[in-house]
């Protein structure tokens, strides 16, 4: 009997020290970046997303659930660049944990990572929902994925080095795949070049730049504001003068409006997925880009 229990003492002792039981606690800000983490990180780490794709990830509520698992996190994947703003510093307050407060390893800025967009001259309230710190809506090029997933591995190294070589082997797994996606999408996409477009809110910029798309107008008349009926009015003369291809809205944002531009400038009207989860075809980064290419192309024609 006492055999029989020394083995159990010992082959449960062997289970609590496998890889699985030390994987690191990871909380992403975006599904993104969740993702981009479970790419690299596989089995070694448990990951969550703070968001989901059909919440304005600029609007989120420091639930209790979510303070516990902000509490527990040995690694906060977020975009920075103002996006979590409103949110994330009253996260880090109430969940107390040292580990992942800016400055420390535990804490990972995705969008300090990659060139960015739009960084205002001047910032003031007559201008809207402006952010300091340029455009943050950075997943929307997957070349920044590749900067960024560069950064990741480097920093999930830091703070697990004894799985250090797992997570560049994952990462180079990845990052061949990655740069053979990309080439494919951005051949597929050449029907793009240069089409104009209307936008519902300046969160499209990073993927416009990278398929070299235009956008000549915004659904809302500055950034955070929705559209009033006379502005929706305004840009149909506008179209006429100086047409779009399509109005362009993310998958949490109301589509009333893009609609009904649809209807009065006779302009397809596009859902794009914008994050993982977006789409039901939207599964993961590969297939966030996929389908965000096929729903262009198919509004194009």
């Amino acid at each position: 009997m006492k055999k029989i229990l020394f083995g159990l003492t010992v082959a449960c002792a062997a289970l609590m020290a496998s890889p699985s039981y030390a994987a690191l606690n990871v909380l992403a800000c975006e599904p993104e970046w969740a993702a981009l983490a479970t790419e690299i990180g596989g089995d070694k780490l448990k990951v969550s997303s703070a968001t989901n794709a059909l919440q304005d990830p600029h609007r989120i509520e420091a639930r209790p659930s979510l303070i516990a698992r902000a509490r527990n996190a040995d690694l906060l994947v977020c975009t920075g660049l103002e996006l979590e703003a409103g949110w994330l510093p009253i996260l880090l307050q109430q969940s107390g944990n040292a580990r992942i407060v800016p400055g420390q390893p535990g804490y990972f800025e995705a969008g300090s990572f990659v060139p960015r967009l739009e960084v205002p001259s001047r910032v003031d309230r007559s201008q809207g929902d402006v952010h300091a710190a340029g455009n943050p809506h950075i997943q929307q090029d997957p070349r920044n994925i590749a900067k960024v997933a560069d950064a990741l591995v480097k920093r999930l190294s830091e703070i697990d080095a004894g799985n250090a070589a797992y997570y560049q082997s994952r990462y180079k797994d990845f990052s061949g795949r990655w740069v053979a996606a990309m080439k494919k999408w951005e051949q597929k996409a050449a029907p793009l070049n240069g089409m104009p477009v209307v936008d519902h809110h300046k969160n499209m910029s990073y993927l416009l730049n990278w398929l070299g798309m235009r956008e000549v107008a915004t659904l809302e008349p500055k950034p955070g504001v929705e559209p009033s009926a006379a502005h929706l009015s305004e840009l149909v003369s506008q179209l006429q003068r100086q047409p779009a291809k399509m109005v362009i809205r993310a998958a949490y944002q109301d589509g009333r409006a893009s609609q009904w531009l649809s209807e009065h400038a006779h302009i397809p009207a596009v859902m794009l997925p914008f994050t993982v989860g977006g789409s039901d075809a939207a599964k993961d980064l590969f297939s966030l880009f996929d389908d965000t290419v096929q729903r262009l192309l198919e509004a194009a024609k």
